[in-house]
């Protein structure tokens, strides 16, 4: 007798066997298909990983499956197997990576179908006359099927007042059918484009030339000053591509980035061009997946989870951005999307483009390693002169809701020229706190170790952390006193500043509060885009790859967060940030400036920055890591544990510890550290710790991983904490 092996999504790390379900066709029992099972009180979803001819289980403890949902696998082997490969390199349970990596209603158990493939339309020698005078309902229905000669579905039948429980008796007469309807797949193949592709530079053309010339697997680290054209070349190497019928896979870390990005290519390509990002609703995400699938969808934009989107042809696949930390999912299945989009290049053998202006010291140690092909774009498009950069040391100069009296004369000349200024502040808000100016009460969240934000509008205290919000105190806590100061500048304030410095410009704030409403980042990007002098304000949303030709003069209000942060990472972080937000400047035939507000004017790594730029910076900080034994020399995992109680669950980290110490099977080379508390110990109510896990050899430290895990999942004391690990992390919070 046959049993279901089935991935569930669960938090268990092993498959689960069932009995077929009753009436089951054997022949539909094909690894990957999704079959819907009793587990625990509840129904679910899961994934047919084998039909064994054994089990372990005593057969009458087994239950039979409810019923089998698909005739063949939704996903295609190569993001079955790609799937697999990331739940067992995460650490991850099988049957939530595999979960994850389906659409929302596939994992639901709704059919793998498009919303309205069932079409209904009237047969080909219907005639209204077969209908009785008295069926005036059903008259009414035919001739609504014979205005929709192409099909049309039960919904828009309902919209138009029709009976669908007429359909059966008009089916039964001969005057109705029922069909599936499937997308057209040759949609404008024979010519590709709607606009003729720029002219490329030496440095373009190299680059492309390479991309183009790949046979198989290749990964390409495309590093291209901003303003260098990149996406130029992205264009033409994907024109390469779907002009042999192939499909492109491009993945952009934010969804505010989309917008811009799928203008672009709509107005290049004459192709579908779909997009995946969570601002879809459920039905869109799973159509779009269904025609990337099918090969309708040839060109495909998304946010991180797009990495499992199946394609009929792939291609190519690129990485825009592949420095961002958002590609890396930071709860539940950790993944990376860059990290496994080389992995899926490899299984599929096409290449993998990963572009940025500023490579995380990760892909430029695979690049100096011989792993990556490094492709260079150090002239920007159009021969624009690259931005130059101003320290001002701000040391003991009066400071007006953050703006020093020299910037604002700046401000005010670039205004008077008619061109725009973009000043980046990176903290969202009217002021970072609230402090009581008599006993130096800070409006501390009460769920986290971090300071509450103070918001105007509406006027509340909130934890970017946690997102508990409370009211404004009109009175300090600590002494009751009335003298309550909002402490530093967030977005808000120094918007409402300038707004009362430039009264006759207008000031546009661009952060997490002002683009949550649908559509609202486009409206801003229009406005830029006119061209009128205007102050453009904002957090690193405005870093992204936006394009504003009339941007004459950045201002960064805040360029030494970051220098001291407790993150091995954060110098990285606040270079990489600071000349994003500098390549906003000067486009085109407007020449740009970038005035850069420090107290530290002559830090080694600000002052190199400037002057030598991001490559010279990025090689000292890569040597410091080797030396340091921290990544990219070194593989690294983090076990991460929360609880209720301060000290619990260090506790637990601690007794993880003496398993690592007392293991005789402990492969060579795994070090460790800690437990410590987390940096920011308390959040959202949880007090946090952390064990670091570290070897030069990643098989070792995954074998190590492993073992560690088995044992936990048997501990007992591990139900009295929430748990993690968290393979290749990218912050050490």
């Amino acid at each position: 007798m046959p049993y279901l092996r089935l991935a569930i999504p669960s938090p268990l790390r092993r498959l689960f066997d069932y009995l077929p379900p009753q009436a089951c066709d054997s022949a539909a029992l094909i690894p990957g298909v999704r079959v819907q099972v009793p587990f625990g009180r509840r129904e679910v979803t899961g994934v047919l990983i084998e039909v064994a001819e054994s089990t372990e289980v005593p057969p009458d403890k087994l239950k039979s499956a409810i019923a089998v949902l698909d005739t063949a696998p939704p996903m295609p082997g190569s993001i079955l197997k790609l799937a697999r490969w990331a739940g067992n390199y995460y650490q991850h349970p099988l049957g939530d990576a595999l979960s994850q990596a389906l659409p929302v209603l596939l994992r639901k158990g709704e059919p793998c179908e498009y919303a309205h493939q069932h079409l209904w339309r009237a047969t080909a020698d219907a005639d209204i006359a077969q209908l009785g005078k008295t069926a005036a309902r059903q008259r009414e229905l035919l001739l609504l099927l014979q205005e929709h000669p192409r099909g049309i579905s039960e919904d828009a039948i309902r919209a138009e007042g029709g009976q669908t429980s007429l359909l059966k008796k008009l089916t039964e007469k001969n005057l109705a059918e029922s069909f599936i309807h499937k997308p057209n797949t040759d949609h404008h193949s024979d010519q590709p484009l709607h606009e003729v592709p720029l002219t490329l530079n030496k440095e373009q053309q190299q680059a492309v030339s390479a991309i183009t010339a790949t046979k198989g697997f290749k990964p390409f680290l495309l590093q291209g000053v901003t303003g260098s054209g990149k996406t130029e070349v992205y264009l033409q190497a994907i024109e390469h591509f779907v002009r042999q019928g192939k499909q492109a896979l491009i993945l952009v870390p934010e969804i505010g980035l989309t917008p811009q990005t799928v203008a672009r290519f709509k107005a290049r390509f004459n192709l579908p061009v779909m997009v995946l990002h969570s601002n879809l609703t459920d039905r869109q995400r799973l159509d779009v997946w269904l025609q990337a699938r099918e090969g309708v969808a040839r060109i495909i934009i998304g946010t991180r989870s797009a990495i499992f989107t199946p394609l009929l042809n792939p291609g190519i696949i690129f990485i825009d951005e592949e420095h961002d930390t958002s590609f890396k999912q930071q709860d539940g299945f950790r993944y990376n999307a860059r990290d496994l989009a080389v992995m899926r290049g490899n299984f599929e053998q096409i290449p993998v483009v990963l572009g940025t202006a500023t490579p995380a010291i990760e892909s430029l140690y695979n690049a100096q390693q011989g792993r990556y092909q490094w492709l260079k774009l150090n002239q920007r498009a159009g021969n624009a002169l690259p931005p130059t950069f101003e320290l001002l040391d701000i040391r003991q100069l009066p400071l007006a809701d953050g703006l020093s009296t020299p910037l604002i004369q700046q401000i005010k000349s670039h205004l008077q020229q008619g061109t725009q200024v973009l000043i980046f502040l990176n903290r969202r808000g009217f002021a970072p706190t609230l402090m009581c100016h008599d006993c130096g009460w800070l409006a501390d969240c009460r769920r986290c170790d971090a300071h509450m934000t103070l918001h105007r509008k509406p006027y509340h205290l909130h934890c970017h952390h946690c997102d508990s919000q409370r009211p404004v105190p009109v009175i300090c806590d600590h002494c009751g006193s009335t003298e309550l100061k909002p402490v530093g500048a967030g977005t808000e304030r120094t918007e409402e500043a300038l707004q009362k410095l430039f009264p006759e410009f207008p000031v546009i704030r661009v952060d997490r509060d002002t683009t949550q409403r649908k559509n609202a980042m486009q409206h801003i990007m229009d406005r830029v885009h006119q061209g009128l002098p205007c102050i453009l304000i904002g957090t690193q949303m405005l870093a992204k790859g936006h394009h504003f030709p009339k941007v004459t003069l950045v201002a960064i209000l805040n360029a030494d967060s970051g220098l001291f942060s407790a993150d091995f990472r954060g110098m990285e972080r606040t270079a990489q940030l600071i000349l994003q937000v500098a390549g906003r400047a000067g486009r085109a035939d407007h020449p740009g400036k970038v005035v850069m507000q420090t107290h530290h004017a002559d830090h080694p790594t600000i002052t190199s920055l400037v002057s030598e730029g991001y490559q010279a910076f990025a090689e000292q900080e890569l040597s410091q890591r080797i030396s340091a034994q921290l990544p990219p020399s070194m593989h690294c995992a983090m076990f991460r544990a929360e609880a209720s109680h301060q000290g619990v669950a260090e506790r637990f980290l601690r007794k993880l510890r003496t398993l690592l110490e007392e293991d005789i099977l402990q492969p060579q080379g795994v070090q460790w550290i800690g437990p410590l508390p987390s940096p920011m110990e308390k959040r959202a109510g949880l007090f946090r710790a952390q064990l670091v896990l570290q070897s030069r050899d990643r098989k070792a430290l995954h074998q190590q991983l492993h073992s560690l895990i088995s044992a936990v999942e048997s501990d007992p004391d591990a139900r009295k904490v929430r748990w993690s690990v968290d393979v290749d992390p990218v912050d050490m919070f």
